[in-house]
């Protein structure tokens, strides 16, 4: 979805985009987004492909590809490669599924820790400080 904007500062692109000036230029290093020329005596402009671009970037981070990952995918953004694509998208999925047992594995500890600190009261001994201390 192309969104329709042009010739805009860089101040009015981060804004336009829901980003800090700094973000992009974090992006133009990383090469997930080009710097436009200079026009001699001016200012850069950037337009709507530009705003599309990094709501694509933050898009993805929201969903947990890193940066590198990110820049795989816009270069094959045509449409043209759905199954690379795909592929990177199976190998994040493997990640977040590995991160929600990590998760669920803490929360019934940090559950059972607090149920154990509720029911010692008037103890000097916390259960939960005794824990992180390891054993």
């Amino acid at each position: 979805m192309e969104i329709h904007l042009k010739n805009l500062t860089i101040g009015a692109f981060a804004n336009a985009a829901g980003v800090n000036v700094e973000t992009i230029r974090f992006y133009q290093r990383k090469g997930l987004l080009l710097e436009p020329d200079r026009p001699y005596g001016s200012i850069r402009r950037y337009g709507g492909s530009d705003v599309a671009r990094v709501k694509f970037v933050k898009s993805a981070q929201r969903l947990g590809f890193s940066l590198d990952e990110i820049g795989e995918l816009l270069k094959l953004e045509d449409g043209a490669h759905c199954s690379e694509a795909s592929e990177i998208a199976a190998l994040r999925l493997v990640d977040v599924r590995a991160r929600l047992t990590d998760l669920a594995r803490m929360e019934a500890a940090l559950s059972k820790l607090v149920d154990e600190c509720c029911a010692r009261h008037g103890q000097v001994s916390c259960p939960l400080i005794e824990a992180l201390h390891g054993d």
